[in-house]
Formats: structure tokens, sequence, C-alpha cells
């Protein structure tokens, strides 16, 4: 089992490639693969057939996986991005927190 530093539902910031510098809210997580799926982000051009009859085919846009490594996690309280780090509680259990605020992410 491989794991991200990043979950469904975090918001990103791609810190290389093409989208460089662009933030969106994590869609899918592939731990398996270690690559994820960015809303508007690594938009590629996808073919399709039309499947039920009077439905219409063609090419649509949609959001293409790319490696997690390419993003960070993006901190509201800081407004950067930033790696994550983990706290924790009193009770025993773990929260993950920003490295340059110490805010909960």
């Amino acid at each position: 089992m491989n794991k991200l530093h990043v979950k469904t539902g975090d918001t990103v910031v791609v810190i290389s490639g093409k989208d460089k510098g662009k933030k969106g809210k994590v869609l899918a997580v592939s731990p398996k693969e270690g690559k994820i799926i960015v809303e508007k982000v690594n938009m590629v051009s996808k073919h399709v057939k039309p499947r039920k009859m009077g439905e219409q085919g063609g090419i649509i846009k949609a959001e293409g996986a790319f490696y997690a490594c390419k993003a960070q996690v993006y901190c509201s309280s800081c407004k950067k991005a930033t790696r994550v780090a983990h706290k924790v509680n009193k009770d025993g259990s773990k929260i993950r927190v920003c490295t340059k605020c110490g805010e909960k992410l």
C-alpha cells in the first residue's frame, strides 16, 4: 500500500508542469499508481462514442490524472502551498497540520 500526502477533498496547488500555479480541489486519489485528479487541472480531450440511440458523441474535455508529487496541499490560513505535518492530540488521535503556520488542514 502506497500512502499519499493528499486526500480527496483537499485543495492543492500544482507545483510543476504545464498547469503550474493552478489551484483546485482533489476529485479522486489513486494510491496504487501515485496519481490524483484535480478539478480544472490537466484538461485532456476525450473522444466519446454515442452509447444510446439518439445520444450524441464527440470530443469532450475532462480532467486527467497526474502524479501526486507534482501537487502540494494549500493552506487557507497562510495562503501558501505547504507540506503536511502530523500532530498527535492528547486523546491519541492524529491530525494533519500546516508545516508553516501549524494550522489544521
